[in-house]
């Protein structure tokens, strides 16, 4: 993946409150009935996933994706399914199905549960968010990007690479319920992280998105007093200038970009 997708760059939450005022009033009983449900849903929106998906591939891509899918079944071993799951999720996303990549993903970070795991299976989806040919697989991406890079938090709290990721899935696929959120994250972050340069380009990258080019350039201004050659912020910077109509001094960050 490359550095631009990485840095642009987010179905069911993995985290959610069970407890309610610090006890839980659902019966076990009622739990297991909604964790099937949930899985139930889960298995249903993969497979009709992988049955739009596969129809349409040549077959030496297919006979492929039925080895590693032979290989995954028939083994035993954690360490052996794993393998054979970065095998698929690497296929499907080589073959234009990140929704599918991510399933992979987020299931090898289920079995192996690492900061980078999570934060592979969340960028994975949130790349499908900004795929996505349908609300609802948009919808779907979003919920399973927000999930993983919750599991990412959760494993490393400090760090905030995994925090802007978090607000991008929002950003990208805004709530009806509440469309500014993962703005007003991203507002948060800069707040308790002033000097990080991540919160500053995403965050000029969104004003230039909405025409707001001076408070861009201020932001892009700051986040390269402390990473000159930062490549995506001298490339906002060149095109925030270039907007500004002050293409001679666009040239020099278009140079930095195009390294």
């Amino acid at each position: 993946m490359t550095r631009g997708q990485l840095a642009s760059i987010l179905s069911s939450f993995a985290l959610v409150l069970i407890l309610y005022f610090g006890c839980e009033r659902r019966s076990p009983e009622f739990r297991g009935i909604e964790e099937s449900r949930s899985l139930n849903l889960e298995l249903i929106a993969i497979e009709n996933l992988l049955q739009e998906a596969k129809p349409a591939l040549e077959p030496s891509d297919l006979a492929q994706l039925t080895n590693y899918e032979m290989l995954l079944h028939d083994s035993s071993e954690d360490s052996t399914k794993v393998e054979a799951m970065k095998k698929l999720s690497g296929k499907w996303y080589e073959l234009g199905h990140p929704a599918i990549a991510g399933h992979y993903a987020f299931e090898i970070a289920l079995l192996d549960p690492n900061e980078g795991s999570w934060s592979i299976a969340g960028t994975t989806y949130s790349i499908c968010i900004q795929r996505a040919q349908t609300q609802e697989l948009k919808d779907y991406c979003t919920t399973k990007a927000v999930s993983a890079f919750e599991n990412a938090i959760s494993v490393n709290p400090d760090n905030v690479d995994h925090k802007i990721n978090l607000a991008l899935a929002y950003v990208e696929n805004p709530s009806t319920n509440n469309p500014m959120q993962g703005i007003q994250m991203l507002l948060t972050l800069q707040e308790t992280y002033p000097e990080n340069v991540g919160v500053l380009t995403n965050l000029a990258r969104l004003a230039i998105r909405t025409g707001q080019f001076d408070r861009a350039f201020e932001r892009l201004t700051a986040a390269l007093q402390m990473e000159p050659d930062n490549v995506l912020a001298n490339c906002l910077m060149a095109s925030t200038l270039e907007s500004l109509n002050r293409s001679e001094e666009a040239v020099v960050y278009t140079q930095k970009c195009n390294r």
